[in-house]
C-alpha cells in the first residue's frame, strides 16, 4: 500500500464514488455508495443533502476498514460534483428543504421570466442562456412558489460545496460550480449585481467564491470523529463534474475536445480566455484550471438512446454483444438514419426521435449501427458550432460509453474527420478531483503537470478518407431531418397529451 494518497470524491446524481489515488496517479482503492432520488411530482427531481454526506462517509469508512487505508495516508480530499443543484441553508446553515437537482424541469416559467426581463444582457454577463434545472431558475421558482422557505434562506450552495462545508465547517462556492448557477459574471469571476438586482436577491445569499485548487484547510474535529479521518487531512475546492471530467481526460489545450457519452452526451472544449462569444449556442463556464474556461454542448439522449434501444429491442443481449452487432452493418446502416431526440432537446423540449429510411431488408444490426451513428451525428452538430467560430481540433478524447468500443471510436473519427483517442484508465470526474487534490496539496505546480502524470492515452483512431466522405453524405441528410419532422413531432405529442 502506498504511503500517501488523495481521495477524489465523484458526487453523482445516483451514487458517490470515492477513489484513492497515489502520487503516480494509480487508483489503489475505490468505494461507491448509492442514494435515492426524490420525485414527488412529474418533472421534479430532488435529493436530501444528508444522503451525500452519509454516502461519502460510508465510502471513506469502507476505504479504511475494507481496503486498509490508514487515516494518516489520506493527505487530501477534493471533489467532482453534480452541477446546478440548489441547496438552501438557513442562518444556522441547516438545510431548509431537499435540494432541487440539475434534471428538474419545474422552472420553465422562471426561465422565460429571466429571458423577458434581462434578454441579451443576461447572456452577456453570465455567458449562458437560462435553462430549467440551472440553479438560478430553481431559486426563482422557490421565491414564487415556496415563499416561507425562500424567506428562510441565508446562503445557497451547490451539492459538492455543501459536502465540503460539512467536512470543514467552511461555507464557500467553487468557481466552476458558481458559473453553473448562472448568477455569476463569468468574465470577472464575481457574483453578478445585475442578476441580484433584477430578481431581488440579496448579495449575502451568495457565498465566498474559491478556486478549484484552493486549499480550504483541514477537515473539522467533528467530521474526523464521524469518518475516522485525521484532522491533518486537507480539503481542496474541487470542481463541477464536467470541469473535473475535462481535467481527468487531460483536455488542457484549445486544440483538444472531449466527446463524452453517458446518459446524455457532452462535447467539451477548453477555452484560454473569456473573449470568444458563442451567442448562447453552447454553455460557457469558468474552468477548474484557474483563470481558464470551458465551453460545452449537450445532446440529452446520447447513451440513453442506446440503453433504450437495448431494453426495448435487444434485451436478450449484453451491452457489448449489442454494440458488436453494428459490425455486421455498414457505413450509413444500409440507408437508415436515427435522430436521438427521444426525450427532446434543450432547444426544443417537444422534438422527438425517429428512424428514417426503414425498409424490409434491414436487420437489427442496421438499427444498432444507426443508433451509434445518430448519436455521433448529433455531436457533429455541436462541432459545427465551434467550427463556425474558427475553432480547429487536432484531437478528440473519447470517454464514457463511446470509448468502450473500437468500432464506435472509429465511427467517431470518421464522422468528426479528426483523430480520436481513448484513455488507458478512464476514471473521468473522480480522477479530475484527485488531480485537483494533488495540486492543492502542492504535489504538482499546476493542473497540467498533474494531469500529465495521472492520465495517459491509449490507441489513436485516424479518420479514413473514404469513410469520411460517405459519412458526410449521410450527415447532410441527417441535418435536414429536424426541420422536416419537428412539426410532426409537436403534433404527435400534442395529440398524445390530450
Amino acid at each position: 500500500m502506498p504511503k500517501d494518497v488523495v481521495l477524489g470524491v465523484d458526487l453523482g446524481t445516483s451514487a458517490v464514488k470515492v477513489s484513492a489515488v497515489d502520487r503516480q496517479g494509480n487508483i489503489v482503492a475505490q468505494e461507491t455508495y448509492s442514494y435515492p432520488l426524490l420525485q414527488s411530482a412529474p418533472g421534479y427531481s430532488e435529493q436530501n443533502p444528508q444522503e451525500w454526506v452519509s454516502g461519502t462517509t460510508v465510502a471513506i469508512v469502507r476505504l479504511i476498514l475494507n481496503d486498509h487505508l490508514t487515516a494518516e495516508q489520506i493527505k487530501g480530499i477534493s471533489f467532482s460534483g453534480q452541477m446546478h443543484g440548489l441547496v438552501t441553508l438557513d442562518k444556522a446553515n441547516k438545510v431548509i428543504r431537499p435540494a432541487i437537482l440539475w434534471n428538474d424541469t419545474r422552472a420553465t416559467k422562471q426561465v422565460q421570466e429571466i429571458n423577458n426581463q434581462l434578454g441579451d444582457d443576461f447572456l452577456q454577463v453570465t455567458r449562458n442562456r437560462a435553462q430549467a434545472g440551472f440553479t438560478l431558475p430553481s431559486l426563482l421558482w422557490l421565491k414564487e412558489n415556496e415563499t416561507e422557505n425562500f424567506a428562510k434562506i441565508h446562503k445557497i450552495v451547490t451539492p459538492k460545496d455543501y459536502l465540503r462545508y460539512r467536512m470543514t465547517g467552511k461555507l464557500q462556492m467553487e468557481i466552476s460550480d458558481a458559473a453553473g448557477t448562472v448568477a455569476l459574471d463569468v468574465a470577472t469571476g464575481t457574483w453578478s449585481n445585475l442578476v441580484q438586482e433584477a430578481f431581488g436577491l440579496s448579495a449575502t445569499m451568495f457565498p465566498e467564491i474559491i478556486q478549484s485548487i484552493d486549499n480550504v484547510g483541514p477537515i473539522s474535529d467533528t467530521y474526523a470523529e464521524f469518518s475516522g479521518l485525521s484532522t491533518k487531512t486537507q480539503e481542496i475546492g474541487g470542481a463541477a463534474d464536467n470541469a473535473a471530467g475535462a481535467v481527468g481526460a487531460a483536455i488542457l489545450k484549445p486544440n483538444m475536445v472531449m466527446s463524452s457519452i453517458g446518459t446524455s452526451g457532452v462535447v467539451l472544449k477548453y477555452e484560454d480566455n473569456a473573449d470568444i462569444d458563442y451567442h448562447g449556442k453552447v454553455t460557457f463556464f469558468n474552468h477548474a484550471i484557474p483563470h481558464k474556461y470551458y465551453s460545452m454542448g449537450v445532446t440529452l439522449s446520447a447513451g440513453y438512446s442506446l440503453s433504450w434501444f437495448k431494453k426495448t429491442f435487444a434485451s436478450d443481449l449484453s451491452f457489448d454483444e449489442m454494440v458488436a452487432l453494428a459490425q455486421e452493418s455498414t457505413i450509413g446502416a444500409h440507408g437508415l438514419i436515427f435522430t436521438p431526440y427521444i426525450v427532446g432537446e434543450r432547444g426544443d423540449g417537444d422534438i422527438r426521435g425517429s428512424f428514417i429510411g426503414v425498409d424490409g431488408t434491414q436487420t437489427r444490426s442496421d438499427f444498432v449501427r444507426a443508433v451509434l451513428e445518430g448519436i455521433i451525428y448529433s455531436f457533429k452538430d455541436l462541432f459545427a458550432i465551434y467550427e463556425n467560430t474558427g475553432s480547429n481540433f487536432e484531437t478528440v478524447v473519447a470517454i464514457g460509453g463511446g470509448a468502450k468500443s473500437a468500432l464506435w471510436l472509429q465511427i467517431q473519427a470518421d464522422i468528426f474527420n479528426t483523430r480520436v483517442v481513448a484513455l488507458k484508465n478512464e476514471q473521468g470526474p473522480g480522477m479530475g478531483a484527485a488531480i485537483l487534490a494533488a495540486v492543492g496539496l502542492g504535489w504538482f505546480e499546476s493542473v497540467q503537470d498533474a494531469a500529465n502524470t495521472f492520465t495517459s492515452f491509449d490507441k489513436t483512431y485516424e479518420p479514413n478518407p473514404a469513410s469520411v466522405a460517405k459519412y458526410d453524405e449521410y450527415y447532410q441528410i441527417y441535418k435536414r431531418i429536424y426541420t422536416q419532422t419537428a412539426a410532426l413531432s409537436h403534433d404527435l405529442l400534442a395529440l398524445r397529451r390530450k
